[in-house]
């Protein structure tokens, strides 16, 4: 059963989504359920996590809705203010949403690279685990050299990290990305997302060999148990239909077995959110 890990829905608000800029104008209307429904039928997937977009509880509100109304989505991965002395109360109310499986933070516009080692970011991430909610790592490369003692401090929480941590993928930057990537890989309580490549690829002219090397390297550094597909959708479709999103991991996937397969893409999503499919 295939499972998509990674997309988002949004009714679009050209204030509220000042992220989406002139050179993203495809992305300025709504999407939601209707919408990737179709496609994940065209593509043979069963369901999707729904990750947040905005930073505001209203977004884990309206991503919790949906869930509520669309089976289609197994998991929603929302905002919570981590850093609020109020966390432990704002966990215990959102416990009680049973589609909500963990949180995430726009750790990559954060102005400070060594953000995730705030004093009172970490004091929120510390009260994940009581809940059992996990925890999506959205950063950038100048974030990775914090990862390993960020984790150190957290072995027993469950994250992943969103978009292979973003390597730049269009000028062919491996090295660095890729020795950071295999520290952060030794800890057995960190996955890592296979999604959201097109978008740090040349969007216009990328071909499916240019993402090879860092397929590769995420799999052999996590294993197979750690990684797991996520389209991106809508934002892959600045450079890629979903359709061509699948095809990217499809055809630098091909090596690996069945059963290896099932679990890249879906078994591993299923595992880590505690999805019901």
């Amino acid at each position: 059963m295939r499972i998509d890990s990674h997309q988002h829905f949004w009714k679009f608000d050209p204030v509220r989504d000042s992220w989406i800029d002139d050179n993203m104008s495809a992305l300025r209307r709504d999407f939601l359920p209707e919408d990737l429904d179709p496609l994940l039928r065209e593509n043979e997937i069963a369901g999707c996590v729904a990750i947040q977009a905005d930073q505001s509880e209203n977004e884990t509100l309206f991503l919790t809705d949906l869930a509520r109304k669309h089976d289609l989505i197994k998991g929603v991965v929302g905002w919570v203010d981590l850093c609020g002395s109020n966390i432990v109360e704002r966990l215990e109310y959102f416990s009680t949403f049973k589609s909500l499986k963990g949180f995430r933070h726009i750790i990559q516009a954060e102005p400070e690279p060594d953000f995730i080692l705030r004093t009172d970011f970490c004091r929120g991430i510390a009260k994940l685990q009581k809940f059992d909610f996990t925890y999506d790592l959205l950063i950038l490369p100048r974030n990775l050299p914090y990862l390993p003692k960020f984790i150190s401090k957290f072995q027993d929480q469950k994250f992943v990290i969103d978009h292979l941590g973003k390597p730049n993928i269009r000028k062919g930057e491996v090295e660095e990305w890729q020795q950071y990537m295999r520290k952060v890989a030794a800890f057995e309580n960190v996955h890592c997302k296979l999604s959201g490549m097109v978008t740090e690829a040349d969007l216009h002219h990328w071909k499916p060999a240019d993402f090879k090397p860092y397929v590769d390297v995420v799999i052999e550094s996590f294993g197979i148990e750690r990684v797991m597909f996520g389209s991106d959708w809508p934002v892959c479709l600045l450079g890629a239909s979903y359709k061509q999103a699948c095809s990217i991991l499809d055809n630098n996937t091909k090596h690996l077995t069945d059963i290896e397969k099932d679990k890249l893409w879906g078994q591993n999503a299923t595992k880590f959110y505690g999805l019901e499919v």
